[in-house]
């Protein structure tokens, strides 16, 4: 079994995946959202200026490499 995630730009693609899940050929499955994004997406409804997701990604890395790098 293979997965994939779909972005669906047209309301008809959506009217033909439901009916192959219909047909059963195909399941769908709504995709978990994480904890952190949750709390993200709550924080950023109040804030203009709030960082992306790359953002922190990129400063929790460079925190991580500091805290592990051989000295």
């Amino acid at each position: 079994m293979e997965a994939l995630k779909i972005e669906i730009l047209n309301p008809k693609a959506l009217q033909i995946i439901k009916g192959m899940q219909d047909l059963k050929l195909i399941k769908i499955s709504d995709e978990p959202v994480s904890a952190l994004k949750a709390y993200l997406k709550k924080t950023r409804r109040n804030s203009s200026t709030a960082p992306s997701l790359d953002e922190i990604t990129k400063l929790v890395d460079e925190v991580r490499a500091k805290r592990y790098a051989k000295e």
